[in-house]
């Protein structure tokens, strides 16, 4: 039987989809199953507090989580995320419900033995309920007490081999696609990108020096399927620099209709006979393709990889052959500031080890983030703030025609005395010969 009544809660289990709220309820029915058979670390019925505190913060319209409290492990100060009730009398269970982001594993490949021993270990040192994956890419443990952190950590690093995550202001854990191992359109290695760059900054993930979070995404190709366009203050996409590879044959046996263009989603959707003209070219965002007697033709000059055509017709057109990546900066969710996309950077770069031309740019961005930052001040924020010409400045990259976002509105031009020959003195005495004549 319920220890709290939740009929504001009970509605979010009536809809079609599945409720997080039915699978509180489940592992609270667990808890409460295997009472005399585990010697459960934290309380039994902090599964029925939760839903509890979260149907009272229904009813008054607020959180009942308060602010306040920094808990860690020793030699981390990331990874754990302190919570605190502000009705412990009234949710003993959750009095304290700490947050642990546990590093997922590259492309979150894992085994089910290996997913086991995370579960066993939660179920008896923690609430037992997790959030796989996290908006950062963690396997996220939801809710323990602060006796049980140090035990926890122990057992992950020593027994299963597993890190904590980042959390505060500091580099978060590094999250990308399953790249080469799964995805034909993967321009570059992603979980070895990722892997690399994760062990290369641990002590960045893990001990917060930064004016507030970074986070990597790693995107294989510009489908962005983990969405670091969006999401991440330093994006890496992969990309091409040659041009579209383009099978004629394959081109024509869409036309005609024996290949199924998107997959065969086309025909699942029963949208009619496919049109090459009105589905590919006219949809294309540079209009650098045509379709002429029977022939495809693109500009790839004219191309922004924007993948549309090559998602249509896979088995017609591929990636061009010199693959790479390109770099992003600036994304962000709206805090302060509101949303913001990636802003392209480095336009091309060949991912291979050592990776050094990567990390020399992480590297100049991060001095110049923190000489600059404010506190709380996202990467994309100071850019904002500064402009993007301070940062190709501060980092030592010159600036392309890729890094204009939109035509200047400021009519006014302002040289540094060292871009000009002769500096401002040799303007001022143009200007004096100018009126004396």
């Amino acid at each position: 039987m319920a220890k709290h009544e939740t009929p504001l809660l009970d509605q979010l289990e009536s809809g079609p989809w599945p409720s997080f709220v039915s699978d509180i309820k489940q592992e609270a029915e667990n808890r409460a199953k295997n009472a005399n058979n585990v010697e459960f670390q934290v309380k039994q019925d902090v599964c029925e507090d939760i839903l509890g505190v979260l149907e009272l913060s229904y009813k008054h319209g607020r959180t009942h989580w308060k602010h306040g409290g920094i808990v860690g492990v020793f030699g981390y100060g990331g990874g754990v995320i302190g919570r605190y009730c502000d009705q412990p009398e009234m949710f003993p269970g959750v009095a304290h419900f700490h947050t642990i982001r546990v590093n997922q594993p590259a492309g979150k490949f894992y085994n089910t033995e290996w997913l086991r021993n995370l579960c066993d270990l939660w179920e008896f040192r923690g609430s037992g309920i997790t959030n796989m994956h996290g908006s950062t890419g963690d396997i996220v443990f939801l809710g323990t007490v602060t006796e049980q952190l140090e035990e926890i950590f122990f057992e992950l690093t020593h027994k299963h081999g597993q890190d904590l995550g980042g959390s505060g202001s500091n580099l978060r854990t590094p999250s990308d696609c399953i790249g080469e191992a799964r995805c034909e359109y993967a321009c570059y290695d992603t979980q070895a990108l990722c892997h690399f760059l994760t062990n290369e900054y641990q002590d960045e993930l893990h001990r917060p020096a930064f004016p507030y979070k970074f986070k990597f995404k790693f995107d294989g190709c510009p489908n962005c399927c983990v969405a670091s366009i969006a999401r991440s203050d330093m994006s890496f996409i992969g990309t091409w620099r040659d041009d579209i590879q383009v099978d004629q044959e394959a081109v024509a046996a869409y036309v005609g209709g024996e290949f199924p263009p998107n997959a065969g989603a086309h025909k699942d959707g029963n949208w009619g006979p496919f049109d090459i003209q009105k589905e590919v070219i006219d949809l294309c965002p540079t209009d650098c393709m045509k379709y002429e007697d029977g022939k495809l033709e693109i500009n790839n000059k004219e191309c922004t990889r924007c993948m549309h055509c090559i998602n249509v017709m896979p088995r017609a057109l591929k990636k061009g052959k010199e693959t790479g990546l390109s770099i992003l900066v600036g994304a962000k969710a709206p805090i302060l500031d509101g949303a913001q996309m990636g802003s392209l950077l480095v336009p091309f770069v060949k991912v291979e080890e050592p990776y050094e031309e990567i990390t020399e740019v992480i590297e100049a961005i991060w001095d110049w983030w923190m000489e600059e930052g404010k506190n709380r001040e996202r990467l994309g924020e100071l850019i904002k703030r500064q402009g993007f010409q301070a940062m190709l400045d501060a980092v030592g990259i010159d600036p392309v025609p890729q890094h204009v976002k939109e035509p200047r509105s400021n009519p006014y031009i302002f040289w540094k005395e060292d871009e000009v020959p002769g500096g401002w003195q040799r303007d001022v005495n143009e200007f004096r010969k100018y009126h004396q004549r």
